[in-house]
């Protein structure tokens, strides 16, 4: 299956980008009359004909549309400190498209070692994950947030904070309610600060153990996708 992402498409007949165009053409050697694939990363999935291969500005005629294709029944929400290696943020990043995930917000904490991200390189990271897993939604990656202005600011039916300090936490099985819309907060590698935790907790938070072993951050994020995806399934 050839497929391509073209997140402006509202008509009959497309135009693919140059870059997208020099990959349809020169790279996977399609021509006139091959059909292709595309989705437009809100839930559209469609069923295209190459009418004109031109190199550098193909053509396309769409035939067939699905809506909310593989639409799931959920809205997940990470907001994750980005960690001091910038592979392994970029990493689940990658894993998190593949299994599922809608929105994505890098916060800026206390202990926080990394700064700031490259939206545009992690919105391509995304943007391939998506393609390879067949997925017809692109996660929403927003702006870095100070923590403190991103807990003031979140809304959900289900806000939870993985954290590494002792106290009484809630595991995600235990009282779960599908069909949820969930936010998880998962901080840096010196984790929370007291004061950030208890911020949190005074915004509505519920305290989230991820299990007996201590997560890094990317690992920890990804873990809160797969059971957040495993038990809405």
């Amino acid at each position: 299956m050839h497929l391509f992402y073209t997140p402006n498409i509202q008509a009959e007949f497309y135009q693919l980008d140059e870059e997208e165009s020099k990959h349809c053409i020169r790279v996977l050697r399609l021509k006139n009359g091959d059909q292709v694939n595309l989705i437009d990363g809100i839930g559209g999935f469609y069923l295209a004909e190459i009418i004109d291969d031109h190199p550098k500005r193909t053509t396309l005629k769409v035939l067939n549309i699905q809506k909310e294709f593989a639409k799931r029944n959920h809205y997940l929400h990470i907001a994750v400190a980005p960690t001091k290696n910038i592979d392994r943020f970029e990493w689940f990043l990658e894993k998190a498209t593949e299994i599922g995930i809608d929105e994505i917000t890098p916060i800026i904490c206390e202990h926080s070692e990394r700064k700031e991200i490259k939206i545009e390189r992690s919105n391509k990271i995304i943007t391939s994950a998506m393609k390879q897993s067949l997925k017809a939604y692109h996660p929403s990656l927003n702006p870095q947030k100070n923590f403190k202005e991103f807990i003031h600011l979140a809304k959900a039916d289900k806000k939870f904070i993985a954290h590494c300090e002792d106290g009484e936490k809630q595991s995600l099985v235990k009282d779960f309610e599908v069909k949820g819309n969930y936010i998880i907060l998962i901080g840096p590698e010196g984790d929370f600060s007291p004061d950030e935790i208890e911020l949190a907790l005074q915004n509505g938070f519920v305290p989230l153990t991820l299990g007996e072993s201590r997560l890094r951050t990317e690992t920890a994020a990804l873990q809160a996708c797969f059971e957040i995806n495993y038990l809405n399934r």
